[in-house]
């Protein structure tokens, strides 16, 4: 069945052959958003049949007249952890008094998702997914990485699995406690049996490569597993340069990874890495993740020097109960906005196509014909309401493989 959206005040397809926007480059190596005015959508069998002026639509079996409001792509979050136990509420007020962010927090969800039942974790997990879905997030990345054993890994992963395709293995989060006087066993555990259990539920390897970090790891062990990851037929995405400096974003060009994320701390070379990197092809996407800043009182990630190198710039919300614990896209592009100095459609673009580029998929992201019929609605008339209203609820309604995911309000 065929299902026409009508009376779309302002569509955003991220398609370049639509125009309409001011900004020929926003954060990629598209041509802009392609801004339809006075628009329409044809959805049939899950995908995107048609989209044009309202008054060109052709006939379809069923009319939605979504009364002058914006329709975007739904959003990427190709950052996030949404499948742990625990609380770290008191961890976040400490941080707000003054106390500084080590990343060394992640051993108590550890802990509290090692005890947990897997109904426990499934229920979490669910309960953001749906949480992501009612403000626009359609495409989803989860990680592993709180459970550091293989059962707890593997678990995870499995629940993961049941929410997004999108899944990442991140044994090598942290090194737990048990194995602090003795990394290279825990290495072993991690490139050896942990990933044989993990790889058949997980389509990404990642590694917080920090050196800054005790509990993270260093080049050399970031390197062994990512080596061991791809040999098991995983794809590479890294955690880097997020307390420091280091060798995090070189090694993500290195190996080919699709994404580094956090990037909050880059020199010269890294830049010029990650624009190096698109010489030839599909390179590393910088991901960048605000909310971790707000949450942290960090530095935020100079996203204008990223763009100005040509560097192709993801957002995602690293949704997580330590470092950050929002599931909101729209409230990562009000940020990118107000404390990266984006402008609202550079940091539309890197939470759609970014996002999408960042896991490397060509059917999310836009919404050209054949793609997903991923679609956010917004009870606003146009996709600047993202950073000029933020932290209003302004998702109206989400479309997911051409069906209605959310009622209407």
């Amino acid at each position: 069945m065929s299902v026409l959206l009508t009376n779309i005040g302002e569509l955003v397809t991220n398609d370049p052959v639509h125009g309409g926007t001011s900004e020929p480059r926003a954060g990629g190596p598209g041509d802009g958003l392609g801004i339809v005015a006075g628009a329409a959508v044809v959805v049939e069998a899950g995908r995107i049949a048609w989209t044009g002026p309202a008054s060109s639509a052709p006939a379809a079996d069923e009319v939605v007249d979504l009364g002058g409001r914006c329709v975007l792509p739904g959003f990427v979050d190709s950052h996030s952890h949404t499948v742990f136990a625990g609380d770290r509420s008191a961890e976040f007020a400490a941080r707000m008094t003054g106390e500084p962010y080590t990343g060394g927090g992640i051993a108590n969800t550890v802990a509290a998702t090692r005890a947990a039942s897997e109904q426990a974790l499934r229920a979490r997990g669910q309960a953001l997914v749906r949480e992501m879905l009612a403000q626009g997030t359609t495409t989803v990345e989860i990680k592993s990485g709180y459970g550091q054993d293989i059962a707890t890994e593997a678990r995870m992963l499995r629940i993961a699995r049941e929410l997004t395709p999108e899944t990442t293995y991140l044994g090598a989060h942290t090194v737990p406690a048990e194995y602090a006087g003795d990394r290279a066993a825990y290495l072993h555990l991690v490139t050896g049996p942990m990933l044989a259990a993990c790889a058949p539920h997980a389509r990404w390897v990642d590694v917080f490569c920090e050196p800054a970090a005790p509990t993270a790891f260093d080049e050399d062990e970031s390197r062994a597993v990512l080596t061991a990851g791809l040999r098991a037929g995983l794809l590479a995405r890294v955690h880097g340069n997020q307390l420091s400096a280091g060798p995090g974003v070189r090694l993500a060009v290195e190996v080919g990874a699709a994404s580094v994320d956090h990037c909050t701390h880059l020199t010269d070379a890294d830049v010029d890495a990650l624009a190096g990197s698109w010489a030839d092809g599909a390179g590393t996407v910088a991901t960048l993740l605000p909310a971790i800043e707000f949450s942290t009182r960090s530095p935020y990630p100079d996203a204008r020097r990223l763009l100005a190198a040509g560097v192709p710039v993801a957002l995602a919300t690293d949704c997580n109960p330590g470092s950050g614990y929002s599931s909101s896209m729209p409230f990562v592009v009000a940020l990118a906005v107000r404390e990266m100095r984006m402008s609202p459609a550079e940091a539309l673009w890197s939470a759609t196509a970014g996002g999408a580029a960042a896991l490397r998929r060509d059917d999310v992201g836009h919404l050209r014909v054949g793609a997903r019929a991923d679609l956010t609605v917004l009870d606003a008339p146009s996709h600047l309401y993202l950073a000029y209203r933020p932290g209003v609820p302004l998702v109206s309604q989400v479309w997911k493989d051409g069906a209605r995911a959310t009622p209407p309000r």
